[in-house]
Protein backbone atom coordinates (compact mmCIF):
# COMPACT_ATOMS: atom_id res chain seq x y z
CA UNK A 1 0.00 0.00 0.00
CA UNK A 2 1.28 3.28 -1.19
CA UNK A 3 2.06 5.79 1.78
CA UNK A 4 -0.08 8.99 2.60
CA UNK A 5 1.53 11.83 1.54
CA UNK A 6 2.60 13.98 4.54
CA UNK A 7 0.94 17.01 5.18
CA UNK A 8 3.54 20.41 5.47
CA UNK A 9 2.64 22.44 8.94
CA UNK A 10 1.86 25.98 7.76
CA UNK A 11 4.34 26.84 10.83
CA UNK A 12 7.24 24.85 12.02
CA UNK A 13 7.57 24.37 15.55
CA UNK A 14 4.57 26.46 17.36
CA UNK A 15 2.71 24.49 19.20
CA UNK A 16 -0.98 25.82 20.44
CA UNK A 17 -1.65 28.17 17.46
CA UNK A 18 -4.01 30.53 16.93
CA UNK A 19 -5.26 32.77 13.88
CA UNK A 20 -7.16 35.63 13.61
CA UNK A 21 -7.98 36.79 10.26
CA UNK A 22 -8.72 40.48 9.88
CA UNK A 23 -10.09 43.45 8.09
CA UNK A 24 -6.82 44.50 7.01
CA UNK A 25 -6.51 40.88 4.77
CA UNK A 26 -3.67 39.95 6.66
CA UNK A 27 -3.93 36.66 8.77
CA UNK A 28 -2.28 37.29 12.11
CA UNK A 29 -0.63 34.09 13.95
CA UNK A 30 0.99 33.48 17.48
CA UNK A 31 1.58 30.47 19.38
CA UNK A 32 3.80 29.09 21.91
CA UNK A 33 7.78 29.58 21.38
CA UNK A 34 10.32 27.20 22.01
CA UNK A 35 12.21 27.87 25.24
CA UNK A 36 8.78 29.37 26.34
CA UNK A 37 10.47 33.32 26.89
CA UNK A 38 8.82 35.49 24.20
CA UNK A 39 5.78 36.21 22.25
CA UNK A 40 5.63 36.47 18.53
CA UNK A 41 3.10 37.36 16.28
CA UNK A 42 3.43 36.49 12.24
CA UNK A 43 1.32 37.56 9.62
CA UNK A 44 0.73 36.63 6.33
CA UNK A 45 -1.72 37.37 2.81
CA UNK A 46 -2.08 33.20 3.03
CA UNK A 47 -1.53 30.73 5.45
CA UNK A 48 0.42 28.75 3.34
CA UNK A 49 2.83 31.85 3.53
CA UNK A 50 3.26 32.65 7.60
CA UNK A 51 6.30 29.86 7.68
CA UNK A 52 8.17 32.51 6.07
CA UNK A 53 5.88 35.69 6.54
CA UNK A 54 6.67 38.94 8.50
CA UNK A 55 7.43 38.14 12.20
CA UNK A 56 7.97 40.04 15.27
CA UNK A 57 8.84 39.24 18.72
CA UNK A 58 6.57 41.60 20.63
CA UNK A 59 7.31 40.53 23.73
CA UNK A 60 9.41 39.15 26.30
CA UNK A 61 9.42 37.77 29.52
CA UNK A 62 11.14 39.47 32.41
CA UNK A 63 13.94 38.46 34.26
CA UNK A 64 12.19 37.31 37.58
CA UNK A 65 8.48 37.72 38.77
CA UNK A 66 5.62 36.16 38.00
CA UNK A 67 5.31 36.56 34.58
CA UNK A 68 9.03 35.16 33.67
CA UNK A 69 8.89 31.41 33.11
CA UNK A 70 6.74 29.41 30.88
CA UNK A 71 5.01 31.43 28.40
CA UNK A 72 2.29 29.15 27.10
CA UNK A 73 -0.43 29.36 24.05
CA UNK A 74 -0.55 33.06 23.47
CA UNK A 75 -3.96 33.90 21.30
CA UNK A 76 -4.26 37.62 19.34
CA UNK A 77 -7.78 39.49 19.65
CA UNK A 78 -8.94 42.79 18.39
CA UNK A 79 -11.42 44.18 20.64
CA UNK A 80 -12.69 47.58 20.67
CA UNK A 81 -10.53 48.75 18.45
CA UNK A 82 -7.08 47.32 20.02
CA UNK A 83 -4.63 44.26 20.13
CA UNK A 84 -4.73 42.10 22.70
CA UNK A 85 -2.44 39.05 23.17
CA UNK A 86 -4.16 36.77 26.20
CA UNK A 87 -1.21 34.07 27.66
CA UNK A 88 -0.29 31.90 30.82
CA UNK A 89 2.98 32.48 32.65
CA UNK A 90 4.44 31.23 35.30
CA UNK A 91 7.67 32.00 37.46
CA UNK A 92 9.50 28.61 37.89
CA UNK A 93 10.72 27.30 34.75
CA UNK A 94 10.33 23.39 35.96
CA UNK A 95 7.35 22.15 33.54
CA UNK A 96 6.37 19.72 36.68
CA UNK A 97 6.47 22.51 39.34
CA UNK A 98 4.64 25.21 36.85
CA UNK A 99 1.46 22.68 37.18
CA UNK A 100 0.83 24.95 39.89
CA UNK A 101 2.32 28.44 39.06
CA UNK A 102 0.41 29.51 35.77
CA UNK A 103 -1.76 32.42 36.06
CA UNK A 104 -3.29 33.68 33.19
CA UNK A 105 -1.88 37.35 31.76
CA UNK A 106 -2.81 40.08 29.22
CA UNK A 107 -1.17 42.32 26.98
CA UNK A 108 -2.59 45.50 25.08
CA UNK A 109 -1.46 47.43 21.73
CA UNK A 110 -2.87 50.77 20.87
CA UNK A 111 -1.66 50.82 17.30
CA UNK A 112 -2.67 49.88 14.26
CA UNK A 113 -0.76 47.45 13.63
CA UNK A 114 0.46 44.87 16.30
CA UNK A 115 3.80 44.20 14.57
CA UNK A 116 5.15 46.49 16.86
CA UNK A 117 6.82 45.89 20.40
CA UNK A 118 4.73 48.71 21.83
CA UNK A 119 2.90 46.57 24.09
CA UNK A 120 1.85 47.14 27.26
CA UNK A 121 1.20 44.85 29.97
CA UNK A 122 -2.72 44.61 31.59
CA UNK A 123 -1.49 42.42 34.03
CA UNK A 124 -2.86 39.23 35.28
CA UNK A 125 -7.10 38.13 34.74
CA UNK A 126 -7.72 37.09 38.19
CA UNK A 127 -10.53 34.54 39.02
CA UNK A 128 -11.95 33.94 41.99
CA UNK A 129 -10.01 30.50 43.06
CA UNK A 130 -6.23 31.58 43.11
CA UNK A 131 -4.93 28.18 41.25
CA UNK A 132 -3.27 27.01 37.75
CA UNK A 133 -4.61 28.19 35.20
CA UNK A 134 -3.86 28.84 31.32
CA UNK A 135 -5.31 28.54 27.50
CA UNK A 136 -7.92 31.78 27.76
CA UNK A 137 -9.72 32.52 25.18
CA UNK A 138 -12.28 35.34 24.49
CA UNK A 139 -15.34 35.75 22.22
CA UNK A 140 -18.28 38.25 21.93
CA UNK A 141 -21.50 37.33 21.50
CA UNK A 142 -24.65 39.37 21.42
CA UNK A 143 -22.80 42.52 22.57
CA UNK A 144 -20.83 40.85 25.31
CA UNK A 145 -17.48 39.76 25.99
CA UNK A 146 -17.03 36.66 27.35
CA UNK A 147 -13.76 34.89 29.03
CA UNK A 148 -13.16 30.88 28.84
CA UNK A 149 -10.31 28.98 30.40
CA UNK A 150 -8.82 26.28 31.84
CA UNK A 151 -8.57 26.10 35.91
CA UNK A 152 -7.65 23.64 38.48
CA UNK A 153 -9.82 23.18 41.40
CA UNK A 154 -8.97 21.49 44.54
CA UNK A 155 -12.43 19.63 44.78
CA UNK A 156 -11.73 18.23 41.35
CA UNK A 157 -9.34 15.56 40.92
CA UNK A 158 -7.65 16.30 37.87
CA UNK A 159 -5.35 18.82 36.17
CA UNK A 160 -7.85 21.43 34.72
CA UNK A 161 -11.28 21.84 33.71
CA UNK A 162 -13.22 24.83 31.77
CA UNK A 163 -15.01 27.82 32.85
CA UNK A 164 -16.75 30.60 31.62
CA UNK A 165 -17.38 34.37 32.91
CA UNK A 166 -18.54 37.71 31.37
CA UNK A 167 -16.14 40.17 31.34
CA UNK A 168 -16.60 44.16 32.06
CA UNK A 169 -13.20 45.00 29.66
CA UNK A 170 -10.55 42.74 28.66
CA UNK A 171 -8.79 42.27 31.34
CA UNK A 172 -11.29 41.95 34.00
CA UNK A 173 -13.75 39.39 34.63
CA UNK A 174 -17.43 40.81 35.59
CA UNK A 175 -19.50 37.79 36.86
CA UNK A 176 -18.70 34.37 38.85
CA UNK A 177 -17.06 31.24 36.90
CA UNK A 178 -19.17 28.95 35.38
CA UNK A 179 -18.01 25.11 35.64
CA UNK A 180 -18.42 24.31 31.58
CA UNK A 181 -16.48 20.63 31.91
CA UNK A 182 -14.38 18.44 33.73
CA UNK A 183 -12.15 15.26 32.47
CA UNK A 184 -14.71 12.64 32.75
CA UNK A 185 -14.39 10.63 29.68
CA UNK A 186 -11.91 7.91 29.29
CA UNK A 187 -10.37 10.18 26.50
CA UNK A 188 -9.94 12.89 28.12
CA UNK A 189 -8.20 10.98 31.25
CA UNK A 190 -5.34 9.60 29.39
CA UNK A 191 -1.74 10.67 31.41
CA UNK A 192 -3.01 13.44 32.66
CA UNK A 193 -6.69 14.23 33.79
CA UNK A 194 -7.45 17.33 31.27
CA UNK A 195 -9.86 19.90 29.50
CA UNK A 196 -7.57 23.02 28.42
CA UNK A 197 -7.19 24.77 24.98
CA UNK A 198 -11.21 25.95 24.05
CA UNK A 199 -11.96 27.68 20.95
CA UNK A 200 -15.39 28.85 19.78
CA UNK A 201 -17.25 28.45 17.13
CA UNK A 202 -20.53 30.56 16.70
CA UNK A 203 -22.98 28.92 13.83
CA UNK A 204 -26.17 27.49 13.18
CA UNK A 205 -27.58 29.19 15.89
CA UNK A 206 -25.37 27.17 18.79
CA UNK A 207 -22.37 28.32 21.02
CA UNK A 208 -19.75 25.35 19.98
CA UNK A 209 -16.30 25.50 22.06
CA UNK A 210 -13.80 22.91 20.51
CA UNK A 211 -10.99 22.10 23.49
CA UNK A 212 -8.48 19.66 24.12
CA UNK A 213 -8.31 16.46 26.74
CA UNK A 214 -5.26 14.05 27.62
CA UNK A 215 -1.57 14.51 27.75
CA UNK A 216 0.33 16.13 25.06
CA UNK A 217 1.57 13.11 23.20
CA UNK A 218 -0.59 10.99 20.85
CA UNK A 219 -3.21 10.51 22.88
CA UNK A 220 -4.28 14.30 22.87
CA UNK A 221 -7.48 14.71 21.18
CA UNK A 222 -10.23 17.38 20.61
CA UNK A 223 -13.65 17.66 22.12
CA UNK A 224 -16.54 19.25 21.77
CA UNK A 225 -19.10 20.99 23.60
CA UNK A 226 -22.37 23.49 22.60
CA UNK A 227 -25.40 25.56 23.56
CA UNK A 228 -28.10 26.59 21.89
CA UNK A 229 -27.45 30.11 20.98
CA UNK A 230 -30.80 31.57 22.38
CA UNK A 231 -29.77 30.28 26.18
CA UNK A 232 -28.06 31.31 28.98
CA UNK A 233 -24.47 30.64 28.41
CA UNK A 234 -23.27 30.95 31.82
CA UNK A 235 -26.44 28.62 33.43
CA UNK A 236 -23.92 25.34 33.26
CA UNK A 237 -27.33 23.73 32.66
CA UNK A 238 -27.29 25.34 28.90
CA UNK A 239 -24.23 22.92 27.55
CA UNK A 240 -23.77 19.37 26.13
CA UNK A 241 -20.96 17.47 25.76
CA UNK A 242 -20.22 14.92 23.05
CA UNK A 243 -18.86 11.97 24.71
CA UNK A 244 -16.32 11.57 21.99
CA UNK A 245 -13.15 12.82 20.93
CA UNK A 246 -14.20 15.13 17.45
CA UNK A 247 -10.92 14.98 16.23
CA UNK A 248 -7.54 12.75 17.14
CA UNK A 249 -4.41 11.06 15.93
CA UNK A 250 -4.14 10.01 12.51
CA UNK A 251 -1.62 7.01 12.10
CA UNK A 252 -2.67 6.54 8.30
CA UNK A 253 -1.64 10.29 8.05
CA UNK A 254 1.34 10.48 10.47
CA UNK A 255 0.10 13.16 12.23
CA UNK A 256 -0.21 12.42 16.30
CA UNK A 257 -2.07 14.47 19.09
CA UNK A 258 -4.04 16.81 17.33
CA UNK A 259 -5.36 19.57 19.73
CA UNK A 260 -5.26 22.92 20.53
CA UNK A 261 -6.99 24.30 17.72
CA UNK A 262 -8.42 28.18 16.38
CA UNK A 263 -10.52 28.33 13.89
CA UNK A 264 -10.20 31.00 11.04
CA UNK A 265 -11.82 31.07 7.48
CA UNK A 266 -10.76 31.62 3.38
CA UNK A 267 -10.75 35.32 3.21
CA UNK A 268 -13.91 35.24 1.26
CA UNK A 269 -15.38 33.63 4.22
CA UNK A 270 -16.84 30.61 2.76
CA UNK A 271 -14.83 27.88 4.05
CA UNK A 272 -14.02 27.42 7.57
CA UNK A 273 -10.46 26.40 8.32
CA UNK A 274 -9.83 24.97 11.56
CA UNK A 275 -6.03 25.22 12.66
CA UNK A 276 -4.37 22.72 15.08
CA UNK A 277 -0.56 21.42 16.25
CA UNK A 278 0.61 17.86 15.94
CA UNK A 279 3.29 15.95 16.00
CA UNK A 280 4.21 14.29 12.90
CA UNK A 281 5.41 11.06 15.10
CA UNK A 282 3.90 9.18 18.53
CA UNK A 283 5.20 9.13 21.76
CA UNK A 284 7.66 6.50 20.77
CA UNK A 285 9.62 8.88 19.03
CA UNK A 286 10.29 11.30 21.92
CA UNK A 287 12.95 11.37 24.87
CA UNK A 288 12.17 13.08 27.89
CA UNK A 289 8.92 15.28 29.07
CA UNK A 290 6.59 15.92 25.76
CA UNK A 291 6.67 19.20 26.86
CA UNK A 292 9.98 19.66 26.06
CA UNK A 293 9.60 18.48 22.95
CA UNK A 294 9.93 21.15 19.82
CA UNK A 295 7.79 19.15 17.12
CA UNK A 296 4.25 20.38 17.76
CA UNK A 297 3.33 21.87 14.40
CA UNK A 298 0.86 23.82 13.50
CA UNK A 299 -1.23 22.90 10.66
CA UNK A 300 -4.46 23.98 8.87
CA UNK A 301 -7.20 21.98 7.10
CA UNK A 302 -11.09 23.06 5.65
CA UNK A 303 -13.53 21.49 7.61
CA UNK A 304 -17.45 20.95 6.59
CA UNK A 305 -21.02 20.80 8.23
CA UNK A 306 -23.38 17.61 8.91
CA UNK A 307 -26.97 18.02 8.00
CA UNK A 308 -28.04 18.51 11.78
CA UNK A 309 -25.21 21.77 12.24
CA UNK A 310 -22.34 20.26 13.61
CA UNK A 311 -18.60 20.43 12.33
CA UNK A 312 -17.18 17.36 10.46
CA UNK A 313 -13.44 18.15 10.95
CA UNK A 314 -12.34 14.32 9.93
CA UNK A 315 -8.42 13.12 10.69
CA UNK A 316 -5.40 15.38 10.74
CA UNK A 317 -3.88 15.67 7.27
CA UNK A 318 -7.07 15.00 5.12
CA UNK A 319 -6.89 17.68 3.09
Amino acid sequence: MQEAEQKQPIVLQRADPWVYYHTDGYYYFTGSVPGYQEIEVRRARHLSELENGERVSVWQAPATGIMSRLIWAPEIHYLNGKWYIYFAAADDESVRNAQHHHRMFVIECSETSPMTTNWQVKGQIKTPQDSFSLDATVFEFKNELYYLWAQQAPAIPGNSNLYLAKMSNPWTLATAPTLLSIPEHSWEKIGFKVNEGAAVLIRNHRVLITYSGSATDENYAMGLLWADADSNLLDAYSWHKIDHPVFKSSPKNHLFGPGHNSFTTTPDGQTDILVYHARPYDNHGITGDSLANPDRHAYAQAFTWDDQGFPVFGEPGDN
